[in-house]
C-alpha cells in the first residue's frame, strides 16, 4: 500500500480527504475482495473506528445510525419493530466474520444492486448525512444511489450517518431474500416491507425490492393499492404482473428476469404476512 492513514477524528479525516488522491476504507469487506493484488494500490484513509461514525442514538427527530456501525451491532441492538427488516438483513450479510467487520455505510457506498442494507432503509425513508471540508448535506437514500457501484458522494465527502425520521418508526417490518443458498451469496431478489395496521387493516405500507433493478426501488403505486386492505386481501395484489412495470430485472447467470419477478412477488407476499 502506498500510504495509509488512520485519523482519530472526523475533522482530521475530512481534512485529509480534501487534499485529494485518497480513498476511504471502513470494514474493507467489499474493498479487499474487489482486488487480486497483494496490496491495495491507492492511498487509504481508514475511518472504521471514528467515534462520530459509530452508534445508534434516538431523539425527537428519529434515529441516527453512525455509518461505521457494524452489522453485528445492528443485529443485536434493541430497536423498534419498524427496524426489524434492517436487523434481519444484518444477520444475513455474509458470515459472522463479515458481520463483525462490515459496516452499514460501506454497504451503501459500495452501491451493489443487491446491497442488503438498501431495501430495509428505503422503507424507513432513510436520509444520509455527508460531510466534507465544504460543509454537510443530507439527502434521501434513493437520491444517493445512481446505479450499480455509483453514488452521488463526492470524492471529498464522508458518509457520516444514516437518519431515520420519527414518522418512519411506526409499524413493523420484515426482510426476505432469495439466493442459490442461504448465506455467502449474491441475492437473486430481496424485499423489505414496513406496515402499520389498525383494526386488522393496512393503514400505511412501504415496499422495496432489491437485486431486480440497477438500484433497489420503492413501489409507491403498490403501496397505495394496499391501504385499507387486510393482509389476506393484500396478497393477491402482489403479483409478478403488478411488479413488472416498476422493476427492470436482468437475465444473468443467477436467474432470468421472469424468475426474478416471480421471486420478488413471492418474497413480498411473505414479508407482508410477517409484518402484519
Amino acid at each position: 500500500m502506498n500510504s495509509y492513514a488512520r485519523p482519530s477524528t472526523l475533522p482530521e479525516a475530512v481534512a485529509l480527504l480534501a487534499q485529494g488522491g485518497w480513498r476511504l476504507m471502513a470494514g474493507g469487506t467489499d474493498l479487499y475482495p474487489a482486488t487480486t493484488a497483494q496490496v491495495l494500490g491507492d492511498p487509504m484513509i481508514d475511518i472504521a473506528d471514528l467515534a462520530d461514525l459509530h452508534g445508534i442514538s434516538a431523539s425527537e427527530q428519529g434515529l441516527r445510525i453512525g455509518a461505521a456501525t457494524r452489522w453485528t451491532q445492528l443485529a443485536t441492538a434493541t430497536l423498534p419493530p419498524a427496524l426489524a427488516a434492517l436487523q434481519q438483513a444484518a444477520r444475513q450479510v455474509g458470515g459472522w466474520q463479515i458481520q463483525n467487520a462490515g459496516t452499514l455505510g460501506g454497504n451503501l457506498c459500495h452501491a451493489s444492486p443487491a446491497a442488503d442494507g438498501v431495501p430495509p432503509l428505503l422503507v424507513l425513508d432513510a436520509e444520509l448525512e455527508l460531510v466534507s471540508a465544504r460543509g454537510a448535506r443530507r439527502l434521501p437514500l434513493d437520491a444517493f444511489l445512481r446505479g450499480p457501484r455509483q453514488t452521488v458522494r463526492q470524492q471529498d465527502e464522508v458518509l457520516c450517518a444514516i437518519h431515520i425520521p420519527a414518522r418512519a418508526l411506526a409499524g413493523r417490518a420484515a426482510f426476505h431474500k432469495l439466493g442459490a443458498r442461504a448465506y455467502l451469496v449474491i441475492s437473486i431478489a430481496m424485499v423489505a416491507v414496513r406496515l402499520t395496521m389498525a383494526g386488522g387493516r393496512i393503514t400505511q405500507a412501504a415496499l422495496a425490492v432489491g437485486a431486480c433493478s440497477a438500484t433497489a426501488r420503492r413501489l409507491p403505486v403498490l403501496e397505495a393499492a394496499l391501504i385499507g386492505l387486510t393482509p389476506a386481501q393484500a396478497l393477491p395484489v402482489l403479483t409478478p404482473a403488478a411488479l413488472a412495470p416498476h422493476l427492470s430485472p436482468l437475465d444473468d447467470i443467477r436467474a432470468s428476469a421472469d424468475y426474478r419477478l416471480e421471486a420478488a412477488a413471492e418474497l413480498l407476499r411473505r414479508a407482508v404476512t410477517e409484518a402484519a
